[in-house]
């Protein structure tokens, strides 16, 4: 079997470490993971830059909903435009209409900007009505992917609707599952499915001694950080499944 693709969204420059350093073949460069990851500062993007494992920055403005005002494309044009100036691979977007379809027109103009960079669609891909107009219109506007957890919680709740987006892109588009992965999700969903890439956060919650940063307001309970051994740990499950079509167990 192909190798299968490991990407480890990151949101700090310890976090990225960590991912390079465990095995990550991709990055996905955000902030704010807890919401699902916004635009990185242009510092991190440019640290990102110096590595040579291609990264993908998240260019989401807010959190909450996918459906934009002509206000926000503007920044999210000039944020792609700061991504292709520092020199990383692609960036990851996504937009929608209230009537639960994606917004092609918003996407076109996005992807006009990003001018040759590589383009994953993200998540808002879980909110839409229609799976299978939504992947046609991926593959209409050049996506490269789609990472879903199939409209579900996680991917392995997901599962069933994975498999028919993979069965239906019939590999014109590349169908990533994220979500919740960890080693036994990961196990699950290479049982079932045919995996090619696959997008986790691989991350522990901090501990914090320091009461008074709770206390201001300076840190969230609960915040989480890459892990390099879940990373590593991830990356020899897919190498065993790559190299064997299998995995016969022990981390």
């Amino acid at each position: 079997m192909p190798k299968i693709l490991l990407e480890i969204c990151v949101d700090d420059a310890a976090g990225f470490e960590a991912a390079v350093a465990g095995g990550a073949d991709r990055i996905e460069l955000c902030s704010a993971l807890s919401v699902g990851g916004l635009t990185p500062s242009i510092g991190l993007i440019k640290f990102a830059a110096k590595f040579p494992i291609p990264t993908y920055a998240m260019v989401r403005p807010r959190a909450g909903d996918f459906v934009y005002s002509a206000n926000e494309i503007e920044m999210m044009q000039a944020d792609i435009a700061s991504v292709r100036e520092c020199g990383l691979a692609g960036i990851v977007i996504g937009a929608s209409k209230v009537d639960g379809t994606l917004n092609s027109s918003q996407l076109r103009a996005l992807i006009a900007q990003a001018n040759g960079l590589g383009l994953s669609l993200h998540r808002a891909f879980d909110l839409v009505t229609d799976f299978h107009s939504a992947i046609d219109t991926a593959i209409e506007l050049g996506f490269e992917r789609v990472l879903t957890s199939g409209g579900a919680t996680s991917a392995s709740e997901g599962i069933a609707t994975l498999s028919d987006c993979m069965n239906y892109a019939a590999g014109r588009i590349k169908i990533m599952p994220g979500g919740g992965i960890n080693v036994a999700a990961a196990l699950t969903l290479l049982d079932k499915l045919p995996v090619q890439e696959l997008h986790a956060s691989c991350s522990t919650i901090i501990i914090q001694n320091n009461s008074r940063l709770s206390e201001l307001g300076f840190f969230e309970v609960g915040s989480k950080v890459t892990d390099q051994s879940k990373v590593q740990a991830l990356r020899k499950v897919l190498n065993e499944f790559s190299d064997e079509g299998k995995y016969s167990g022990g981390i």
